[in-house]
């Protein structure tokens, strides 16, 4: 894998060609300050001080009884030197909330590649919806999975030069509060040819996708064939996508072939035989509710798993491979 073929799948150099028929999205380059303040653990937990007075968490009860318990009185040996300030990044805030507001006052956040999935916990919906800078701030901030962007984006490359990206970007999409993950779907590209396709949401049997799946494949590739084929320039890579109730199909993302993405209801090698087999593609939908990998709905996000042989994903994996096993003969005995 190159440098540009991974560059290639950051959402600001994409989304400009794929805007007809991607979700709705604003980009906003980000100031080196915040990307100092994301990476900055040398102190305590601090949010940026909004110039809007808008709250992380919204919907906390503060009790001030409570609060007291964690003051740090003045001259304290606790105190081993005077606290910096907060940060503030007043005209980065006021940008974003003009772009919250023209995107219908909700937004699902992420950087040049990734979103913090992982941090969605700390949110007061539990997901990634954001209506601040304020919360998006408080993902960020939280997130371990976006250091991935910050600091490790090029580790896989044979050409790597550099461990970052000169410029980081702050992608806002539109938030659609009834997209279904039971439509969603990774769609595996080599040598310019769709050789593979695999339900997006891996924990979860959907029999809808059994009834659709001859009707999905044909929508899925004539999508590849008459918007995606010429204009991604990369031959080997992954796209993901969401489809409609009416059918209309939606680019998500980019993700370079291999690496730190996820093949999930394929292996790599899977993959490659495939390719060498022949032209037809291999659409895999998990076809009854054995199939389903139990343990894999975790605040982690999908493509910062690491299930390679002998990590301790791969072991749990095996254990509850035997488990099925166990349970399917008990079950015929």
């Amino acid at each position: 894998m190159k440098e540009e073929e991974v560059n290639r799948c950051q959402i600001q150099e994409w989304y400009p060609k794929f805007k007809s028929v991607s979700i709705k999205t604003l980009i906003h380059q980000l100031p080196e300050s915040f990307i100092q303040y994301l990476l900055d653990d040398s102190g305590p937990f601090l949010l940026p001080v909004s110039v809007l007075n808008e709250d992380a968490l919204p919907n906390r009860i503060q009790n001030p009884d409570e609060e007291e318990d964690f003051q740090v009185s003045e001259g304290s040996d606790d105190e081993a030197e005077e606290s910096s300030p907060p940060p503030s990044f007043p005209e980065l805030e006021l940008k974003i909330k003009e772009s919250i507001e023209s995107l219908g006052g909700a937004v699902f956040p992420k950087l040049n590649w990734s979103a913090p999935k992982d941090s969605a916990w700390i949110s007061t919906s539990g997901t990634l919806r954001c209506t601040s800078f304020s919360e998006i701030a408080l993902l960020f901030r939280s997130s371990d999975s976006l250091v991935h962007d910050l600091c490790h984006a090029y580790d896989s490359c044979k050409d790597k030069s550099s461990t970052r990206p000169l410029s980081f970007f702050l992608a806002l999409r539109k938030w659609y509060p009834s997209l279904q993950p039971d439509m969603e779907f990774r769609c595996f590209v080599l040598d310019q040819k769709l050789i593979g396709i695999s339900q997006r949401e891996v924990t979860t049997f959907y029999p809808i996708l059994l009834e659709k799946k001859n009707d999905l494949l044909l929508l899925i590739q004539a999508f590849f064939n008459n918007y995606v084929r010429a204009n991604f320039e990369s031959e080997n890579y992954t796209f993901d996508i969401y489809i409609t109730k009416d059918e209309r199909v939606k680019v998500v993302d980019f993700n370079p072939w291999g690496a730190f993405t996820l093949a999930l209801l394929f292996t790599w090698d899977e993959l490659d035989h495939i390719h060498s087999e022949g032209d037809d593609v291999e659409f895999r939908i998990l076809e009854d509710r054995c199939a389903v990998r139990p343990g894999l709905k975790t605040a982690v996000p999908f493509d910062y798993l690491d299930t390679s042989e002998g990590s301790g994903w791969d072991q749990f994996l095996r254990n509850a491979d035997e488990e099925l096993r166990r349970q399917s003969t008990e079950a015929g005995g």
